[in-house]
């Protein structure tokens, strides 16, 4: 007896390759391209939501400066030099949503003149993020809690941004798309430390309550360094993958 005579429906059609039904195949298609689409979006999910910490702080910031907040001696130096710290949240933001869905490849195989428009966005947004901070670490009133390590790792991680966003820019016109992505993913990781720095200083403000001076700058450096460090993971992770797919086909 046939399938079709137990069961009443006709046989699906066997690929001629793997013998398997063709509507099976077809399931599983379409069930591996939803785990890609979703896996797809967790990434620039989790950037945003990093992000989201800043983005809040800002907005706060931007409220206080628009809104005639009370002027204190916190505060004092957005008030008397608001242009830098206004640049600083806005490009920040740009920033890290746009460079948020650079890490989504599905995205951007669907639409592949995203990557190169957000690009053209992206490099002047990163190089205000990080002149912008420099500029403030150097010629704001230093506030109460802020030392010399703190400003001094500001500086130093300011200039890598700009530093990795000229040699990403410069590597691209070289059309060296791994080192381009490289220097890109480096100088984003640095962007987003502020987001991180969040989570770093949670764990001491529970145990301990309001770090000092040198506390406060090690938990900021720290933001930075656990951002470049993952930064590191996923280019060599990328450049492991490369050969070995090289030598598979």
């Amino acid at each position: 007896m046939t399938d079709e005579s137990l069961t009443g429906h006709p046989r699906s059609p066997r690929s001629p390759r793997s013998g398997r039904p063709a509507d099976d195949r077809n399931t599983a298609g379409s069930s591996a391209a939803a785990s890609s689409t979703r896996a797809d979006w967790l990434v620039p999910a989790a950037l945003i939501v990093l992000g989201a910490v800043p983005v809040i702080a800002g907005a706060v910031r931007l409220t206080e400066l628009t809104g005639g907040a009370e002027i204190t001696p916190e505060n004092a130096r957005f008030f008397a030099v608001p242009l830098p710290v206004v640049l600083h949240i806005l490009s920040a933001v740009l920033y890290g949503v746009l460079g948020a869905f650079q890490f989504a490849p599905g995205f951007r195989r669907r639409r592949p003149g995203w990557h190169r428009v957000a690009g053209r966005v992206l490099v002047p947004c990163g190089l205000v993020v990080a002149l912008s901070g420099l500029w403030m670490t150097l010629l704001y009133p230093r506030p109460a809690g802020d030392g010399d390590l703190l400003a001094g790792f500001r500086l130093l991680f300011g200039s890598a941004m700009v530093l990795c966003i000229v040699l990403g820019f410069s590597a691209i016109r070289r059309r060296d798309i791994a080192r381009h992505r490289a220097w890109m993913i480096r100088g984003y990781a640095i962007g987003l430390g502020a987001g991180t720095q969040a989570l770093t200083h949670l764990p001491w403000f529970l145990i301990f309550g309001t770090p000092g001076e040198f506390p406060r700058a090690l938990l900021v450096g720290a933001g930075w360094v656990i951002n470049l460090a993952v930064a590191e993971w996923i280019i060599r992770g990328r450049s492991a993958v490369r050969p070995r797919t090289r030598l598979s086909s």
